[in-house]
């Protein structure tokens, strides 16, 4: 049976979780967590959180997901060691360093691989596996029939996203919030640029072609799709940053489904919504990916405005769907920048009465300027969310209740005794009270009954209750809810007790050994053969063209065997290439900060390792050198120091979204958002780039970092004369030459000071 994870981003949303029907639930901390801006959890609290969910059968995955830097190594290995020490069930991890440290100490059932690694591919499921993730969360691009080849081959976890948002951008991928606008996804920190308008042109006819939401994606929904994906390991539910009542829905909603109960899937609709797509996962069309009209809660179709005196105006309800008082609308105006939401503070019928509820026509005030003809939709149904508190505050429900049988034993002249039993679990509590004959009154098994079966804040639930016991006896009823407190309280530590297998031997990384260059080494990526030629006319020797693989790009994987060089940021090539004689570069996607790193990816056959474009300059010499002191050799790094970062990789082509597909070939594109332009790379497997408007130019940094032996130069769209002009002006550079840019060159940009 596949396990149900839901999302918690609160106190609220954690009870909220369980009493949907959640089998797991995830949550992050206050520090390092992919959601930041989410209430999170202190340390603290998870020891009452830990033992409520755990009596429940309900595991407890903590979410370590983002990238580390080599100043906070110790702080995060104190937190794990902490969390293992309160029996959390496991953590999940963006970072290779951690992976290691988790599967070394604790062992591997403690250790998933976040959807921020990548994995989509068998190869690198392998990898992953063997690095010691015993789970992986599988990039939402994945298709169906590779999760079920991955699922075939390879002895491991797989967890995949059923519900909720979507990036647009290849999760771990996009470098778009950090470069333009300081906060760093991969830290938690996502701006959500991909939620606002752009203007698509075309920049050979300067002629826009779409204005509109074009990067924000729909919701994914898999509700129609549930059978399919029963062979999965775990289904998960995106949310930690929803509202309590959403996960309450969402979670039961699935959990139905799942347990193939009817349900009402309608209620996905209501509860929230971004229009849904069925996603990658079973190959939705691309128009039918993104809602290019509406970046926020969609919300359903309710009516329509009918009639507008002054600043009233009259909505027709379809299908005799009600309107509220307390419900939040949103009314469809032709102007995308215009969002118009109303709250329903006043309602009046048709015939002008103020009335709470009405289900054909309803009038409200509103200043705002709308047409007659205009779609209204509601965006919050007060009824739903009412009726969802309301069975919030209820007492656990009977599914989510544990079967207990009791045995209960009183005979004249001895002590009562009380055992129950829960599957492998057995507890008896014996008490000092000898049973006598009854004077008065006499206690009979319904008595008994009623005091053992008060469980109503407990997990558990009678199955079987077997009261042997003398006739005409008497026992005190506070007695026996003492003892049925004693017996469950028994059961509980017997449940909750564990024990931590610790290794505090690390498993040694097998680390080829490198100097450094007396001066580093200019490598050069390109974006076309004209640019290919002049750069190896230029003696460049190493050159990233037609080598190149992409950090998701299964399908492209196995091309590239005739190459003596191979640039990837797919951690599968290392499975793929390892006996074919060929030295991979790993690229900058592996979103790389700490020596750790370094060293797990030199260890895995990596010949250099590319830093992250995230990891501040004034850090890399501080990794250089923690890594010499751990291994006794200096890693062999490569930093992109010029070009147009890559701000986003997308499996989603905006072009196709129009019915454009092919004129990526004919045209060159790029986006506008009110500040600035943004090129588009188009690759040949369909994916795309978003680079920044802005060139990386760091030259003036080359001097103050020690350590790297490869500095990579990135051209996109630069001319000859600019391609020579920088490459020139970076040999002089390297050579201690004092060198200046053509002031003609639009460069800007620089390394980050500190951590995003």
């Amino acid at each position: 049976m596949s396990e149900l994870l839901s999302p918690c981003g609160s106190i609220e949303s954690f009870y909220s979780a369980i009493k949907g029907g959640c089998n797991a639930i995830y949550l992050g901390l206050n520090k390092f967590s992919a959601r930041a801006y989410a209430n999170n959890f202190d340390i603290s609290e998870m020891p009452d959180l830990i033992k409520f969910a755990h009596l429940r059968n309900v595991k407890i995955y903590i979410t370590i997901n983002t990238i580390i830097y080599d100043d906070e190594l110790e702080e995060v290995y104190t937190l794990i060691d902490k969390l293992m020490s309160l029996n959390i069930d496991a953590i999940i991890v963006q970072d290779l360093t951690l992976i290691k440290y988790i599967s070394d100490k604790y062992g591997t059932n403690k250790v998933h691989a976040s959807t921020q690694v990548g994995v989509d591919n068998f190869y690198s499921a392998k990898v992953m596996k063997e690095l010691g993730a015993s789970r992986i969360v599988l990039a939402r691009e994945t298709p169906i029939e590779v999760i079920k080849e991955i699922k075939d081959k390879l002895d491991i976890e797989l967890e995949v996203f059923i519900h909720g948002a979507l990036c647009v951008s290849y999760s771990g991928n996009c470098l778009m919030s950090s470069m333009i606008g300081n906060r760093s996804g991969n830290r938690g920190r996502c701006a959500g640029c991909c939620r606002q308008i752009y203007s698509l042109i075309n920049k050979d006819t300067n002629k826009i072609i779409n204005k509109s939401y074009i990067l924000s994606m729909k919701d994914l929904n898999t509700s129609s799709f549930i059978n399919n994906l029963k062979f999965i390991d775990s289904l998960k539910i995106e949310g930690r940053m929803k509202e309590p009542e959403y996960t309450y829905e969402v979670t039961n909603i699935y959990r139905n489904l799942l347990d193939n109960k009817i349900v009402d899937t309608n209620n996905l609709n209501k509860i929230f919504n971004r229009e849904y797509t069925k996603g990658f996962l079973f190959h939705d069309e691309i128009k039918n990916i993104t809602n290019i009209d509406k970046p926020n809660n969609f919300g359903y179709l309710l009516g329509e405005v009918c009639k507008i005196n002054k600043n009233k105006i009259w909505i027709r309800l379809f299908n005799k769907q009600n309107l509220t008082k307390g419900d939040q609308i949103r009314i469809d105006n032709k102007d995308i920048s215009k969002e118009i939401s109303v709250p329903i503070t006043k309602l009046f019928d048709a015939n002008f009465n103020l009335v709470n509820e009405t289900n054909k026509i309803g009038i409200i005030y509103l200043d705002i300027k709308v047409n007659i003809g205009d779609k209204v939709y509601k965006v919050k149904d007060t009824n739903l969310v009412n009726s969802i508190d309301e069975k919030l505050k209820e007492n656990n429900k009977e599914y989510e209740k544990l079967p207990i049988d009791i045995e209960f034993n009183a005979f004249i002249s001895n002590k009562i005794g009380i055992k129950c039993t829960y599957l492998d679990y057995k507890v008896e509590v014996i008490s000092d009270f000898i049973v006598d004959k009854a004077i008065k009154q006499n206690t009979t098994k319904k008595n008994i009954y009623n005091q053992l079966n008060k469980l109503g804040d407990t997990p558990y639930f009678i199955n079987n209750l077997n009261i042997n016991i003398d006739n005409n006896i008497f026992i005190p009823l506070k007695l026996i809810n003492e003892l049925r407190r004693d017996l469950i309280d028994k059961l509980n530590i017997e449940r909750l007790k564990f024990k931590i297998d610790i290794n505090n031997e690390t498993n040694n990384l097998n680390i080829k050994s490198y100097e450094l260059n007396e001066e580093p080494t200019l490598t050069v990526e390109v974006s076309n053969i004209k640019q290919y030629e002049l750069v190896k006319s230029l003696g460049i020797k190493h050159i990233y063209f037609n080598n190149i693989i992409n950090r998701n790009n299964a399908t492209y994987i196995k091309k590239y065997d005739n190459f003596d060089e191979i640039l990837t940021g797919n951690i599968g090539s290392i499975e793929y290439y390892k006996n074919k004689n060929i030295n991979l570069i790993s690229d900058y996607s592996f979103n790389v900060t700490n020596h750790i790193s370094v060293a797990i990816l030199n260890s895995l056959g990596f010949d250099r390792v590319t830093l992250s474009q995230e990891i501040p300059y004034n850090y890399i010499n501080n990794l250089v050198s923690n890594y010499f002191k751990d291994y006794n050799t200096y890693p062999n790094l490569e930093l992109i120091i010029y070009g147009r970062t890559y701000l986003m990789h997308s499996k989603y082509c905006p072009l196709k979204r129009l019915n454009m597909c092919g004129d990526c070939k004919k045209y060159h594109f790029e986006l506008k958002d009110r500040f600035a332009t943004f090129p588009i790379r188009f690759n040949n497997d369909c994916t795309i780039n978003i680079l920044n408007s802005k060139r990386l130019n760091n030259i003036n940094y080359i001097n103050k970092i020690k350590g790297v032996n490869y500095f990579r130069l990135v051209f996109t769209d630069e001319s000859n004369e600019e391609i020579i002009n920088i490459i020139n002006s970076y040999n002089n550079a390297i050579r201690g030459i004092n060198s200046t840019f053509n002031n003609e060159l639009d460069t800007h940009g620089h390394f980050f000071e500190k951590p995003l």
